[in-house]
């Protein structure tokens, strides 16, 4: 067998894992390796269908994004299908980016883990009260398992209650993210505010 037909066999199982979703590094160290040796042709295969490698080595994941038109190119397309997000998990999203960032800022291990009293904490402040506490958790528990659901949050084995927010979510929530939602989160506080 030739290097070629090696690079072929290695190219295909790699190509499906990125196309079924996030290539993290701790999950599939040989997918990840052949990555690292194939990302030439990876990007060039996956150009022709309008999408582009999104390859982060230092925080150890890569995925396909739908690749923005260059001026002139007529657009293509969409076969990276775009959610839209409900406001208790765009919510929930935030902050997450905003307690990673603190986790980052203040030096310590890579991985952040929290508990789910922590998320459900940090959720009950932005949510209407209500009369019914275990439905209050029940929706909570629901949004936090649609966040697992997208590959933001990491149920550690064996610890239910317990979660590991996977760095990918900086990729997904920048910035520019993170501002527009304050912004409509501010207006929404205010529209509370003003119901009481």
């Amino acid at each position: 067998m030739n290097s070629i037909e090696a690079d072929t066999q290695q190219l295909s199982p790699l190509l499906i894992a990125l196309f079924k979703g996030v290539l993290y590094q701790d999950r599939s160290p040989e997918l990840w390796q052949g990555l690292i040796k194939l990302q030439a042709p990876v990007r060039d295969y996956i150009d022709v269908l309008g999408l582009e490698l999104i390859f982060d080595e230092a925080e150890g994941y890569a995925y396909f994004r739908q690749r923005l038109p260059v001026e002139g190119e007529t657009e293509r397309p969409r076969l990276v299908t775009r959610r839209q997000l409900s406001y208790p998990v765009s919510l929930l999203l935030v902050l997450l980016r905003k307690k990673l960032a603190e986790h980052d800022a203040s030096g310590a291990e890579p991985r952040l883990i929290l508990h789910r009293e922590q998320l459900v904490d940090m959720m009950r402040v932005f949510l209407p009260d209500t009369a019914n506490e275990a439905r209050l958790m029940d929706r909570i528990d629901a949004h936090i398992n649609k966040v697992v659901e997208l590959g933001f949050l990491r149920r550690l084995r064996g610890q239910d209650a317990q979660f590991e927010i996977r760095r990918i979510l900086k990729a997904f929530v920048d910035a520019q993210w993170l501002a527009g939602f304050e912004d409509k989160l501010k207006g929404y506080g205010e529209h509370i505010a003003g119901d009481h």
